[in-house]
């Protein structure tokens, strides 16, 4: 493992249409575990995709030494695949069959090599992920989605890979799986190199890579630390701005004085120069001069504008276009204690099973309580969503919904018309609101300009969340209970951020269904549910 490494030397990358990703990129990257973050769209998954050879570099090179090992955010896997051959090892298990059922035939020995032990090291590896006693014939299409990530995972660790790249591992995974792929991470000695928006992730990695269009920036420490260190050089750059602004001022006053002195000077050597009846051409000399010297000061304090100008452009370069949120929803409040769902004894049935346990489930949401609705994969999470909205009537039981209104924010990001403008999204939820009003709500929301009038199908990911956010929280009338499923997947850093500061700002109740801890610890949750095993119980808030 020691001799693991990445190599990219002026590495360029762009899309078939011209589009640029990266230009001239060099870093070197050796043993220990490294997270990778960027906003979305930044390239972190092209990158991954170029050191893994799917994609060819424009211009420059890249050197991987060793065994490699990618797992990439959407796994191209089909549902009719065994779990040996995602394993890679069907073969060599069927030849491990014929040889202990007497076949000597000599390419079984060719198959399985040195790999006598091979269902020995898979099942380890697979118990180690949260997958004990996964048969291996058994098909991807019977795995819930966490169950295909670990197994994903297990194929390239079982490769003994020193180069490890991972996007999004943490997708799709219940919180005890999170932590088992936690612990096995830890572990690994080769040069590992991921991409996640899982905070809780990124603390256990030993550095940070910031990545941009023509740099790698490396960062000693966690993710926790990398951001401290960010907050201290973006302090040290806003005082830099303040004073390069407080510079140019002052520069732009002493120039502007400078002008109105020699201009008085000229006029009253004008003046001096007719009442001495001085002959015309010594008059003319002295003229000329004044003007001179008027020049020579102008460009004196033009060039010290220019230079301030420049030193302020310096400043505002070292500045990060990383915008929060800042919002007040006072029409989202709901005054506390307020009933807004009473379920009680809820049964679904799907394929006539019940989803719940014993007589169902009964569930009470008050205002404006902040509930976290956890639990593993599979447990009928999204299920007991849909019910409180009504989306989805019960099979058994009684529902009571309050007055105020429930808003459904889905994995999916699906409320919003593709085809029409952030605007006319918006309209279309806050109809009554003058158009100057709901202008002035989009760009707390960040859509300022001509950004509130792109077509929403074109926006990123986390553009999209905060387009939706307001079409929600601003709607009329404005919700008191508000479901978020799974909100944090695949955003970037900077979106989840925004999501906090939209959730911080909301006055009403929400159930968010998350496995991510810290985004829960974040938005101030009061209240934690855990949905297992069809049975619904009240539990304190995890550690983190």
């Amino acid at each position: 493992m020691s001799d693991a490494a990445i190599v990219c030397s002026n590495l360029s990358f762009a899309w078939p249409d011209d589009t640029p990703v990266f230009h001239d990129l060099s870093f070197t990257m050796t043993s220990g575990r490294t997270g990778l973050v960027a906003p979305n769209g930044s390239g972190k998954s092209t990158l991954l995709r170029l050191l893994a050879g799917e994609l060819r570099p424009t211009t420059g090179s890249l050197t991987v030494s060793g065994t490699l090992g990618h797992l990439p955010q959407s796994l191209p896997l089909t549902g009719d695949l065994t779990v040996a051959e995602v394993l890679g090892i069907a073969d060599v298990v069927r030849a491990l069959d014929a040889v202990e059922s007497g076949d000597v035939d000599e390419k079984h020995f060719a198959a399985i090599g040195d790999d006598w032990d091979i269902e020995e090291r898979t099942r380890a590896q697979l118990d180690r992920l949260g997958l004990a006693g996964l048969a291996l014939d058994r098909t991807l299409r019977t795995l819930s989605g966490g169950q295909v990530v670990s197994l994903g995972l297990a194929a390239q660790l079982l490769k003994r890979p020193d180069v490890l790249l991972l996007d999004e591992p943490t997708n799709n995974l219940d919180s005890e799986a999170r932590h088992k792929l936690y612990d096995v991470l830890s572990d690994f000695t080769g040069c590992l190199l991921l991409v996640s928006h899982d905070r809780a992730l990124l603390d256990r990695m030993e550095r940070i890579a910031e990545l941009g269009s023509d740099e790698l920036r490396f960062h000693g420490g966690n993710f926790t630390e990398y951001e401290e260190a960010v907050r201290a050089e973006q302090e040290v750059a806003e005082k830099n701005v303040r004073n390069a602004e407080q510079e140019l001022k002052r520069e732009k006053r002493e120039m502007q004085q400078a002008r109105e002195r020699a201009e008085r000077r000229m006029s009253n050597a004008s003046k001096n120069l007719k009442n001495a009846g001085l002959p015309k051409i010594f008059a003319g000399t002295m003229k000329r001069g004044a003007q001179e010297a008027a020049g020579r000061s102008g460009t004196l304090h033009a060039s010290r504008v220019s230079d301030a100008k420049a030193r302020l452009d310096e400043a505002g370069r070292a500045l990060r276009d990383e915008q929060r949120l800042t919002l007040e929803l006072p029409d989202t409040q709901v005054p506390a204690g307020r009933n807004l769902f009473i379920g009680e004894g809820m049964q679904v049935r799907l394929a006539a099973k019940p989803v719940f346990a014993g007589h169902g489930l009964d569930l009470t949401v008050r205002g404006p309580e902040r509930i976290a609705l956890t639990g593993p994969n599979g447990a009928g999470k999204t299920t007991l969503m849909r019910l409180i909205t009504g989306d989805l009537p019960p099979d058994g039981g009684e529902i009571r919904r309050g007055d105020g209104r429930i808003a459904y924010l889905s994995q999916r990001l699906d409320l919003l018309d593709l085809d029409r403008t952030v605007a006319e999204n918006f309209a279309a939820f806050a109809p009554e609101r003058p158009e100057a009003e709901r202008m002035n709500l989009l760009a707390r929301f960040l859509f300022r300009g001509t950004r509130a009038h792109l077509p929403v199908g074109v926006l990123s990911g986390g553009e999209r969340l905060r387009a939706t956010l307001a079409c929600v929280l601003c709607a009329e009338p404005a919700p008191h209970l508000l479901l978020l499923d799974e909100p944090t997947n695949n955003l970037d850093l900077v979106s989840a951020g925004q999501l906090e500061g939209a959730l911080n700002s909301y006055r009403g109740a929400f159930v968010v269904v998350s496995h991510d801890e810290r985004f829960l610890a974040e938005i101030g949750v009061n209240r934690w549910l855990r949905l297992a095993d069809g049975t619904l119980t009240e539990t304190g808030a995890p550690e983190v």
